[in-house]
């Protein structure tokens, strides 16, 4: 289930997103909640998402897991506004945001990366950062501090005036993150966040992420095939395979679930206890 290898050779280092004061600064306020109701996704006959439930509060970090093709990805792609739901309904804070373009939930709090981060090569790693700021109704002089303060928490200010194409590949999904974070979110949904990552920038990555929470109160949905990643980072995980949702609870709960154990081809080595 780890994703095997390093960052292109690059020792990426520790990170700590979210410190330090006014870094990603979120919109998170007590008791947001996003809420998720009989979601479904439906491909010419094909259920990828089938009436699923979800409920993410904010300040929490929840892991989704499920084997390849579990329908993961359509589910949050379904949540951010990148695929329309066949049926079911989708809240933020109370307000229905279903068929909301992805823009608009990103200006009302709901954020996320992408397995393959999409950086603006022309653009150099601080404009990366500030376009995402001043669109989420920054000015272009506030933008560009917050952008500057993200870098600088996430060990990237040595690299905040090259281009975008130029960074080196290992810090590329650290960016991706930092740029989302300056959408201020609400919640942040992370699609494999650790994918290539050794041992140790996993350990750092799960980290930062932890840093998020606390500094900024934002609510995290993680991505994750790195079990390690999972049961270190999250207080509670949801199981999907073939589109339906087939466990939630504790990582403890959940490394002991049969349906989960079966799920992954009945092994429970996968899903072995994980040492904080």
């Amino acid at each position: 289930m780890h994703a095997e290898g390093t960052t292109d050779g690059v020792d990426a280092g520790p990170s700590t997103l979210g410190h330090g004061a006014g870094a990603g600064a979120s919109r998170a306020g007590t008791g947001a909640r996003l809420e998720v109701r009989g979601l479904s996704v439906h491909f010419e006959g094909v259920k990828a998402v089938d009436l699923v439930d979800l409920d993410l509060d904010a300040g929490e970090i929840l892991g989704l897991i499920g084997p390849n093709g579990a329908g993961k990805t359509t589910l949050v792609n379904a949540l951010t506004g990148f695929q329309r739901p066949t049926s079911g309904t989708v809240h933020l804070d109370g307000v229905e945001i279903t068929r909301w373009a992805p823009e608009q939930r990103a200006r009302r709090g709901l954020v996320r990366t992408f397995q393959a981060v999409r950086l603006f090569s022309g653009l150099t790693v601080l404009e990366n950062v500030a376009v995402v700021a001043t669109a989420t109704g920054l000015s272009g002089r506030q933008g560009r501090r917050l952008a500057y303060e993200l870098l600088e928490q996430a060990d990237l200010s040595a690299f905040a005036h090259l281009r975008a194409r130029g960074i080196p590949a290992g810090f590329e999904r650290r960016l991706g993150i930092v740029r989302a974070l300056a959408a201020r979110p609400t919640f942040l949904l992370l699609d494999e966040p650790a994918a290539g990552l050794n041992e140790s920038e996993s350990d750092d990555l799960v980290a930062s992420l932890q840093a998020v929470r606390e500094r900024t109160g934002c609510g995290l949905l993680v991505i994750e095939h790195d079990m390690r990643v999972i049961m270190k980072l999250c207080e509670r995980i949801q199981v999907i395979d073939y589109g339906k949702t087939i466990a939630i609870g504790t990582p403890d709960e959940i490394q002991r679930n049969p349906d989960v154990i079966t799920a992954y081809l009945g092994t429970e080595r996968k899903l072995a206890h994980v040492d904080a």
